[in-house]
């Protein structure tokens, strides 16, 4: 295995359902690592025996060799050493990786035909967010596909990237807390994007993110979202990364903004559907309340946030990137759907509520654990009958055993 392919921990999802029927589909925003992932399977497979072949799609060769057919694409699997007799005699898979698929005018043809009628062969494909692949991808393919989502790292991913190995469950002696608490707020500061966590250089990381930022606005955004007009669009984004944490409020970005109210919908339902934000819904018992009330607006990178706020990668953050960044590790480990946020017509109010396993955990965030006050919990524990809760914060002192750090969510 190359040692330079470092593991993500989405690996031990994935490789649950190696050898099925299942197309697997990685979807994620630009540069979060789908590329790697694909590469580190790749390795593991070949690794372990198994027949393999990898398509970029970003060779317009390619691009051209797959629309033309599920014919024409067996016949290059042939020509390139692929023995389809003894892939039968064994009884074994091809796994195909194609890297990119929403640039194939109709993949879901092409992968369903595959999936129908070439049982040794499984795809394993990628695309650069859920929306080029959703808009592609067909009603044919239900019941066919299992998809992953990729986010940028995670905060355990971030220490591997890095070389360092912690035991984060456990409770850190001194030395290892001030550590941990260093790194974390360099997790905060640069955020989870592969590229950026490798990169040492501030000036580097800063540059890096901005291409990012750019390539989205030119190569996705402008694309995706007919845009008319770029400079309002790179308004909205820098408004939202200043609001990350706040209730949406449409009718004033409108204003500040200098967008119709449909526009901003349209914009903010693209940020959605390619990983840059998430709309996170109130929690309410009744779902029509839910529908009603505003929801909180969160980026999933900090890194990225802080660049489109503030032009750059200053230290020290502020208490709405904190939070943030605890959506992010939470989103990452739990699923953003399973997250909510409360707040009650009296001001009482919770950061997050996670729903789970048929139970839900109210989780608050502060910069430090004395700045907790127990009224909003106290009110929304006793309104629904829960007695669980957490308490997320970076400094203080751990005095209840509901006060976790970040790592431990």
């Amino acid at each position: 295995m190359d040692k330079s392919i470092i593991k993500r921990d989405l690996f031990e999802e994935i490789v649950k359902y190696l050898n099925t029927d299942n197309i697997l589909v990685l979807h994620g925003a630009r540069q979060v690592g789908k590329t790697y992932i694909l590469y580190y399977l790749n390795q593991y497979l070949h690794e372990n025996g198994e027949a393999t072949f990898y398509l970029d799609l970003e060779d317009s060769r390619m691009v051209e060799t797959l629309n033309s057919g599920v014919e024409t694409f067996l016949s290059f699997l042939s020509a390139e050493g692929v023995d389809f007799n003894e892939l039968k005699r064994s009884r074994k898979k091809l796994f195909v990786f194609i890297d990119e698929v929403q640039y194939l005018s109709s993949p879901s043809s092409f992968l369903k035909l595959i999936a129908d009628h070439h049982p040794d062969l499984q795809l394993i494909v990628s695309g650069s967010s859920s929306f080029d692949i959703k808009t592609k991808f067909s009603d044919s393919l239900v019941g066919r596909t299992v998809n992953f989502e990729v986010y940028p790292l995670n905060f355990s991913e971030f220490l591997h990237f890095k070389g360092l190995n912690f035991k984060l469950k456990q409770e850190p002696v001194p030395v290892h807390l001030q550590k941990l608490t260093s790194l974390y707020e360099e997790y905060i500061n640069f955020g989870g994007y592969p590229k950026i966590v490798l990169e040492n250089s501030l000036e580097k990381k800063e540059k890096y993110l901005q291409q990012i930022i750019d390539t989205y606005i030119k190569k996705d955004i402008r694309d995706l979202a007919n845009i008319k007009d770029a400079q309002k669009f790179n308004n909205l984004l820098k408004v939202l990364a200043s609001q990350s944490g706040s209730l949406l409020n449409t009718a004033q970005l409108s204003r500040t903004c200098g967008l119709s109210v449909p526009t901003i919908n349209n914009y903010l339902f693209i940020l959605e559907k390619t990983y840059i934000i998430k709309l996170l819904s109130p929690f309410s018992s009744s779902a029509k309340v839910e529908i009603v009330k505003s929801p909180k607006v969160f980026f999933f990178d900090t890194g990225l946030l802080k660049m489109l706020w503030l032009k750059n990668l200053q230290t020290g953050f502020f208490g709405n990137v904190l939070e943030t960044s605890v959506f992010s590790e939470l989103s990452k480990k739990y699923n953003p759907s399973n997250l909510n946020f409360w707040r009650s017509k009296g001001g009482n109010e919770i950061d997050f509520i996670l729903q789970e396993k048929g139970g839900i955990l109210p989780i608050e965030v502060k910069s430090d654990f004395s700045h907790f006050s127990k009224k909003s919990m106290e009110f929304f524990l006793q309104k629904y009958h829960q007695s669980a809760y957490r308490v997320v914060a970076l400094r203080g002192k751990k005095i209840l055993p509901q006060f976790i750090y970040p790592w431990e969510l």
